[in-house]
């Protein structure tokens, strides 16, 4: 049996604040351990330490990444954490975490990493001569408001070095935080500069704890929309992802909700399970829905082709078949009827500039 406390599968009970109930290997690593009872654990003993937070820097040289998929909306994204603490079980980027030699499960949600250069290696790619001004999506990969931003305050100092630019953003996240930065979006925003997209993915507080346990609660997502919207920042709500058989019977009241705080449009995203992230979402049902287990794969599977998982572009977000056309059927039907447009990217780009440095001579023209 190995021990190491990172490769030992826990009870749910001990992972509390935890969306993984395990920490296998990831697919890159030479072998796969996994952890069984071999009798010797005694009755009220814990089975392997507490899994803590840690936080190391990113030095990472450059910080803007570039999209080709058709799938997405923007071409540039930018994302000041690797790992997130929110643990939310369904997390697409949980799989990156193997690049880095660590597992997708309980390292990706406890073992984190910031990028301390990024507002000063923001600023170096911005002020390129043949840099061309695009929206840059902030957080589309893992959340920029998770909660080591309260104290890194990252997030906030590279809002800064976009505001100065004069550099549209769109922001994704589902932590209230977000609302701390109205200060910076919303003279942005009147210029066209500035979005944000909220997930919530349910209103129903014990499945969002157990689904996504360090994420801010719906009520306080919903009270960010609310703010956000009240001074003026175009703000979408995300129903992402629906899970088949768990949250999807939520869409009509998610919609109402994101309408009555403010959102002015709404989108979805079909649950998506690919590499590690399949093993580790049916471990989840297995703990905290056993009951729903087989109904749910089997309604995935539907959506799939028969498989877990499909990766084709145009079919990864939304499924196909007759529960996915229903799904989306139901969207719109719910957003007409709350007056929410499908989200877009729609932002001013031609206000972009290069503020000049200390000591620089102004142009004229």
């Amino acid at each position: 049996m190995d021990n190491s406390p990172h490769h030992l599968k826990q009870g749910t009970d001990a992972l509390k604040g935890r969306g993984a109930v395990s920490n296998r290997d990831g697919r890159f690593e030479a072998t796969q351990r996994e952890s069984f009872d071999d009798g010797w654990q005694q009755e009220g003993e814990e089975e392997v330490p507490p899994f803590a937070t840690t936080l190391e820097p990113d030095r990472a040289r450059t910080i803007i990444t570039r999209n080709d998929s058709p799938d997405i909306p923007f071409e540039q994204s930018l994302n000041p954490y690797r790992g997130c603490e929110h643990g939310c079980i369904y997390c697409f980027a949980r799989p990156t975490h193997a690049w880095l030699g660590l597992s997708p499960g309980l390292d990706f949600e406890t073992r984190l990493f910031f990028k301390p250069e990024a507002p000063r290696l923001l600023e170096a790619a911005l002020s390129k001569p043949g840099y061309q001004c695009q929206p840059i999506a902030l957080g589309s990969n893992t959340d920029p408001y998770q909660p080591v931003e309260r104290q890194q305050r990252l997030t906030r100092r590279i809002i800064e070095v976009m505001a100065e630019f004069n550099q549209p953003l769109g922001i994704i996240t589902k932590s209230a935080l977000v609302a701390r930065d109205i200060d910076l979006l919303a003279p942005m925003a009147e210029k066209r500069l500035a979005a944000v997209c909220v997930s919530v993915t349910t209103l129903d507080g014990h499945l969002a704890r157990v689904m996504e346990p360090r994420a801010s609660s719906p009520r306080r997502r919903l009270e960010a929309v609310r703010q956000l919207s009240a001074a003026g920042i175009p703000v979408a709500v995300l129903t992402s992802p629906l899970i088949p058989g768990l949250n999807d019977h939520e869409i009509e009241s998610l919609l109402e909700a994101a309408a009555e705080a403010g959102a002015s449009s709404a989108s979805y995203v079909l649950l998506r399970l690919p590499l590690e992230i399949g093993p580790l979402f049916e471990e989840w049902l297995g703990a905290h829905f056993p009951d729903r287990q087989a109904r749910v794969l089997s309604l995935m599977k539907q959506c799939r082709g028969g498989a877990l998982y499909d990766s084709r572009f145009g079919h990864r977000m939304v499924g196909d078949g007759p529960y996915a056309q229903q799904i989306r059927a139901r969207h719109l039907l719910a957003r007409k009827r709350n007056g929410l447009t499908d989200r877009a990217w729609r932002f001013e780009t031609g206000l972009f500039r290069r503020p000049p440095r200390a000591g620089e001579q102004l142009s004229f023209l």
